[in-house]
């Protein structure tokens, strides 16, 4: 017996003509070079099915690939609803991936028109050449930035102009399984692998994001997406704050400490997301400021340290919400909200416990499984092995890639990639990245674990963890640190911090001062880097 229900397909068109009918008057500010710039729901949903219509008169084909290079902007949002909601798809190009990575993404997805705002047009420029299907460029005037006349091959429009007077079009999507937009992996290792996400997939992923248990966004929210729109869907944040009518603050180009406080203070910020090393740049600039309309602070993209979710409890009175996901899990997966007896526990036991990424969302499954097999490990926060994700919208291979079949389980699970545990509670501790584990004697060594412990130290900002090549014990432990504005520390002061903390054996062979950490695409920390850098240091000998 089949159930009685209408079939209703879950798409965009939904979640748009939400804020479209219900929340015309709620705001959304842009800070641009020039100052804020405000609209509210009602004129951007006119203006984003103005867009529609205009991405008609640029005939892109019915499925074409629409690509952004741009910030966090008001107009960015409405190249997010246009292009899927007219069927065709929104690639979102990562503006920190290197040219030729670039090139092959632009070529790849097959991009037929860039919108590019004019700050960052300059850094597109040199690449256009080497697009080999687009034929339309759109310069978005964010008040800074040259733009040349023309461009071999390729015309170049206003995005206003292209706008003006452009009808309104109506949007209907029939197939929630269509494409609706495509973000492409950072690519640490071989070519960037491409993500489609569906209508449906997305449609689930904002409902999910709207539970309590998530991130429990809701109309009342002030929320600052400061994870970038170019990065996994600025963590499903502007599609969930559209779907429920959050007044949306978007940061635009400067994500400088003092910006972005500056931004929670003044807009009255309720939710605000970001890396890790976003927030220690921002952590400074608040104390002592009126920071009382924030509710939560989800982070993600890598470890948050425990000292800088602590520094947050102890300077705005409360601490980093801990979430876990990636761009193949579209991408929150998991967040570390703390149960009812969690919150009966100590300061410090609850502080450890946010260590971890929580427990699995709802809609999204899990399993931490022991290498090269399908048998999970012991719940008991302590048998590591592979974590591996299933659900409604998690990516089942990559586009058009030869290489997908080495990231999903022949039962089509995700591999993600990490190496974690699982407590009785289900709570799952991120040991590393397995490419990022050090194996020294035959043992593995976290380096995430070590990093966490560097920077609970005062004088310590950054710390990354490295393996270099060992003749006895394949590898050992470097640990790169960077220093605090005057604090002064020694290799040997830095390590007899860290031995009470750790087992012996994981104590690093060395301590080198660096003046930064480098950093990925997306932020995080880019041990890749390191371990090029280093690649032929010499440990020092007993």
């Amino acid at each position: 017996m089949k159930g009685l229900m209408q079939d209703t397909p879950l798409s965009m068109v939904h979640i748009f003509e939400r804020a479209e009918k219900y929340h015309p008057e709620k705001t959304i500010t842009t800070a641009t070079a020039v100052g804020k710039v405000r609209t509210n729901y009602g004129e951007w949903a006119a203006r984003t099915r103005q867009l529609g219509g205009a991405l008609e008169k640029l005939k892109i084909t019915a499925d074409g690939r629409v690509a952004t290079f741009a910030w966090n902007t008001a107009r960015h949002l409405e190249l997010y609803f246009a292009a899927p909601c007219t069927g065709r798809v929104v690639h979102t190009l990562n503006i920190r991936l290197f040219p030729e990575q670039l090139t092959y993404i632009a070529n790849h997805a097959e991009d037929q028109v860039i919108f590019v705002d004019r700050s960052l047009f300059g850094l597109l420029a040199p690449l256009l050449p080497t697009f080999k299907t687009v034929r339309h460029v759109v310069v978005m005037d964010d008040g800074k930035g040259e733009i040349p006349q023309s461009i071999a091959g390729m015309e170049i429009y206003d995005y206003e102009e292209l706008i003006k007077g452009v009808s309104a079009v109506e949007f209907r999507i029939t197939d929630e399984n269509q494409a609706a937009s495509m973000c492409y992996t950072s690519g640490t290792t071989g070519h960037p692998k491409g993500v489609v996400y569906s209508h449906r997939s997305t449609f689930l992923h904002t409902m999910g994001a709207l539970t309590v248990d998530s991130l429990g966004a809701r109309e009342s929210d002030v929320i600052l997406p400061v994870v970038p729109m170019f990065h996994a869907n600025a963590w499903g944040l502007a599609h969930a704050a559209v779907a429920c009518g959050a007044t949306l603050v978007l940061p635009g180009p400067d994500l400088s400490g003092k910006a972005i406080a500056n931004l929670i203070v003044e807009e009255k910020v309720t939710v605000a997301a970001g890396v890790p090393t976003i927030w220690m740049g921002v952590l400074p600039e608040l104390k002592g400021r009126d920071t009382s309309s924030l509710r939560v602070i989800p982070v993600g993209g890598s470890a948050v340290p425990k000292a800088l979710s602590e520094g947050y409890r102890q300077t705005v009175g409360l601490p980093i919400l801990q979430a876990w996901g990636m761009t193949e899990t579209s991408p929150i997966a998991a967040t570390c909200n703390l149960s009812v007896s969690d919150q009966q526990l100590s300061i410090e036991e609850q502080a450890e416990l946010r260590t971890t990424v929580g427990t699995i969302n709802f809609g999204v499954d899990c399993r931490v499984v022991l290498p090269g097999t399908s048998t999970p490990v012991p719940w008991d926060g302590d048998t590591s092995g592979e974590l591996q994700c299933a659900g409604s919208w998690i990516a089942s291979t990559y586009y058009n890639d030869e290489r997908a079949g080495e990231s999903f389980t022949a039962d089509g699970w995700l591999r993600t990639g990490d190496v974690a545990t699982m407590d009785s509670f289900g709570r799952i501790r991120l040991v590393d990245r397995t490419k990022d584990l050090i194996k020294s004697g035959g043992e593995w060594i976290s380096s995430v674990e070590l990093e966490n412990e560097l920077m609970a130290h005062p004088g310590i900002k950054e710390a990354a963890v490295i393996g270099v090549p060992h003749p006895k014990w394949d590898e050992r432990p470097l640990a790169c640190v960077v220093l605090e504005k005057d604090a002064q520390l020694t290799k040997q002061q830095v390590l007899e911090f860290l031995a009470p903390r750790i087992a012996k054996w994981q104590v690093p062979d060395d301590v080198v001062f660096i003046d930064e950490v480098p950093k990925t695409s997306v932020g995080k920390f880019s041990k890749k880097t390191l371990r090029e850098r280093f690649a032929d240091y010499k440990l020092p000998t007993a």
